[in-house]
C-alpha cells in the first residue's frame, strides 16, 4: 500500500468515528434544530416529481443518512463497491432514475438536471452496470451533444444557450463526482472551469450576487435567492470534491481552483448575509425592495448549508460571522412557525419564481434544502466548529462523548500536497482541535 493509501485510509478510518453518530437511522438527526426535521426529511422524499427534485432529494438523504459517503466526509474517493442495499439515498435514487437516451431521467428540455441524479447513479453503478453505464451517457450527453454559450458554458437548456444559476448544483456536482472516482484529474479541472465560466456570465459586476437566466428566451436579470443558493452550494461540493479527490493532490492547478472556487462562494454569501432580511429570512429577489417581495426558506436554508460547510472546509476564510448568520437563519425555522407538520414556509414557487404568492403547500425542493441545512449544521457541531447543540437525549450525548473521542486520538491529518498551500491543511488540524474541544465541553 503506497504512502498515499496509507493516509487515506486512516482519514476513512477517522470519518468512520466521527461520523458513526449520524450514519445509522436513528442517530442521523443527534441534535435538534428547533423544529421536527424528521417530517421535514419525509415530505422532501414524498413531495418531489421532477429529475432535479429528486435529485437534491437523494443529495440530502446522503448528506442527512450517509455523511462519510457525500462529498463532505473525509475520504469519499474512490467510491466503495459495496451493498447499497442499506444507503436511503441510493435506495430512493434507484427508484427514480429513469435510463433513456441522454440520461437519469426527463429533463423537460434541461440539460442538467437530468444530472442532479449522478451522484447516485455512480454510486450506484459500483455494484450495477447499468446505473454505471447511464451515468456515462449523461456525462457524455453534457460534454458532447448539450448547446454551449459563447464562451463555452454548458447550456441548462438543450434546445438552445441558455445558462441558468440552478445548473450550478446540478451538473458540476456529477461532473466532479465523476471524474474523482474514476481519476480524471482533466474532466475535474473542466468541471472547475465551467464554475468560472458560469459566473462570468451570471454575476453581476461589483455586487457579488449572480443574475437567475442569461439567454434568449426566459432570462431573468433578479438575483434570485434560490438560484444564487443553487450556485455557491453546487461550487461547494464540487470545491469539497477537489479537496478529497487522490486525483487532485498533484495537479498544478489545485491550488488555484480551491481559491477560486472559495472566492466565488463567498462572493455570493457576503452579498447575502449584507442584504435586508425579511421576517429574519432572504428575500425571494435577495437585494430587491420592489414588489412582490418575500422573505422565504429555500435559498434562505441552503446558502446556511453553504455557510455552514465552508466554515468547516475554508475556516481560514469564513469565520465565525458565517456560522452567527446561519445560526440566525436556522434558529428563525424554529422561533418563527415556518415549520409545521413538516411543512417548510413561505417557500418561492419552484415552477414559477416570479409567482407574487408565497408557497405554503410544501415546496419539494424547499423541503430538500432545508434537510441540507440541518446536516450541514449537524456536521458543523460534530465538528466542533459549530456552537455546542443539546443532544436529543442522553444517551446520544453520552456516544456522541465516546465516538468523537475516539475518532480524535485515532486520527491522522493527511499530508496532502495540493491543499491550496497551508491553509487547507491548517483547516484539516483546526477541525481535529475543534473536534477534541468539542468533547471536552460535552464531558463537562
Amino acid at each position: 500500500m503506497s504512502t498515499t493509501s496509507r493516509r487515506l485510509a486512516s482519514l476513512s478510518f477517522f470519518l468512520a468515528g466521527a461520523l458513526a453518530l449520524v450514519s445509522a437511522e436513528d442517530n442521523a438527526i443527534p441534535f435538534s434544530p428547533g423544529f421536527d426535521i424528521a417530517q421535514v426529511a419525509a415530505l422532501a422524499q414524498s413531495l418531489p416529481s421532477e429529475s432535479w427534485e429528486f435529485g437534491t432529494a437523494a443529495e440530502a438523504l446522503l448528506e442527512l443518512h450517509n455523511p462519510e459517503l457525500s462529498v463532505f466526509g473525509d475520504s469519499p474517493f474512490p467510491v466503495a463497491s459495496g451493498s447499497k442495499s442499506s444507503i436511503q439515498a441510493l435506495v430512493y435514487a434507484a427508484d427514480k432514475i429513469v435510463i433513456g437516451s441522454t440520461g437519469l431521467s426527463n429533463g423537460n428540455g434541461a440539460t442538467g438536471d437530468p444530472a442532479s441524479l449522478g451522484v447516485s447513479a455512480v454510486m450506484l453503478g459500483k455494484t450495477n452496470k447499468t446505473f454505471a453505464d447511464a451515468a456515462a451517457v449523461q456525462l457524455a450527453y453534457l460534454l458532447d451533444t448539450a448547446p454551449r454559450y459563447s464562451n463555452g458554458a454548458i447550456s441548462q437548456r438543450a434546445d438552445k444557450p441558455v445558462l441558468w444559476a440552478d445548473f450550478m448544483y446540478m451538473a458540476p456536482p456529477f461532473m466532479a463526482f465523476y471524474a474523482a472516482d474514476s481519476g480524471n484529474a482533466t474532466l475535474l479541472r473542466d468541471t472547475y472551469k465551467q464554475c468560472g465560466l458560469y459566473r462570468d456570465v451570471l454575476q453581476s459586476n461589483g455586487k457579488g450576487l449572480w443574475k437567475h437566466i442569461v439567454g434568449p428566451e426566459a432570462a431573468d436579470p433578479g438575483h434570485w435567492s434560490t438560484g444564487n443558493a443553487w450556485a455557491a452550494a453546487g461550487m461547494a461540493r464540487v470545491l469539497a470534491t477537489i479537496m478529497r479527490a487522490p486525483v487532485a493532490q498533484d495537479v498544478s492547478w489545485c491550488t488555484g481552483a480551491i481559491s477560486d472556487l472559495s472566492g466565488w462562494i463567498k462572493e455570493i454569501l457576503d452579498a447575502a448575509m449584507g442584504a435586508p432580511l425579511d421576517g429574519g429570512l432572504l428575500r425571494n429577489y435577495i437585494d430587491s425592495s420592489a414588489e412582490p417581495v418575500f422573505g422565504e426558506i429555500s435559498g434562505s436554508s441552503l446558502l446556511a448549508s453553504v455557510a455552514y460547510r465552508m466554515a468547516v472546509l475554508r475556516p481560514d476564510a469564513f469565520d465565525a460571522s458565517y456560522v452567527a448568520w446561519a445560526d440566525g437563519i436556522r434558529k428563525e425555522f424554529g422561533t418563527g412557525g415556518h415549520v409545521k407538520s413538516g411543512v417548510v414556509s413561505p417557500a418561492v414557487n419552484p415552477h414559477n419564481w416570479h409567482d407574487p404568492d408565497p408557497d405554503t403547500s410544501g415546496s419539494p425542493e424547499g423541503q430538500a434544502m432545508v434537510v441540507l441545512m440541518y446536516a450541514a449544521w449537524r456536521d458543523c457541531v460534530v465538528a466542533g466548529t459549530c456552537q455546542q447543540a443539546q443532544a436529543k437525549t442522553q444517551t446520544q450525548a453520552t456516544k456522541t462523548t465516546e465516538v468523537l473521542t475516539q475518532a480524535v486520538q485515532t486520527s491522522q491529518v493527511p499530508r496532502r500536497k495540493c491543499s491550496a498551500n497551508h491553509a487547507a491543511r491548517r483547516a484539516l488540524q483546526l477541525e481535529q482541535s475543534r473536534r477534541m474541544q468539542y468533547v471536552r465541553r460535552i464531558q463537562h
